[in-house]
């Protein structure tokens, strides 16, 4: 597993030993960075979720973000995204929360310009998707990067939240939802 692009472009991550972590391919990794370019999206801060080796959060360091939260309730997989920010040498720019996904969503209280939330592909994310739409953790133009299975139709919108980009590779799909901006 290696950064596709920015500051630690080509720096190799190590991922978690024989644990049942999935991460994201290179290609699927570049579609969806490309896909946030081409909506023209904040980087200030990012949640990464179901965060496993922090390849995506990690990636998003590397393309400029100025601040990554990781959520891994693993003890072994903190421990690697640990170790993979002090590769990067991105420590300064991230924290990492050993706790459940549910767990976080009750507890941060800052919002968000991108999430990625890439679950185990038997996990409900239509469940993630209602609870994400009903927190504090997201805010007008805030977005969703969602990797997932298709054995759970997701619908095009929750709350705020309305799908802009759905995209297949292979057994991976993205589904981008964007928070609309409140009127005044």
């Amino acid at each position: 597993m290696r950064i596709c692009s920015g500051e630690v472009r080509g720096a190799q991550l190590k991922a978690p030993g024989k644990s049942s972590v999935r991460p994201a391919t290179s290609m699927v990794k570049q579609a969806i960075f490309s896909i946030l370019n081409s909506n023209d999206a904040r980087w200030s801060r990012v949640l990464d979720l179901y965060a496993g080796s922090g390849a995506l959060g990690i990636e998003a360091l590397s393309r400029g973000a100025s601040w990554v939260d990781f959520v891994e309730q693993n003890r072994k997989c903190c421990d690697t995204i640990r170790d993979n920010l002090r590769r990067t040498e991105t420590a300064d720019r991230a924290h990492v929360y050993g706790s459940s996904v549910e767990k976080a969503i009750a507890f941060l209280s800052d919002s968000y310009d991108v999430i990625f939330a890439d679950p185990p592909y038997s996990y409900p994310s239509t469940e993630l998707l209602d609870r994400l739409a009903e927190s504090e953790l997201l805010e007008g133009g805030s977005m969703i990067v969602l990797c997932h299975a298709n054995r759970f139709p997701l619908k095009e919108g929750y709350g705020s939240l309305h799908l802009i980009k759905q995209r297949r590779y292979g057994d991976s799909f993205i589904a981008i939802y964007l928070m609309e901006e409140q009127a005044c």
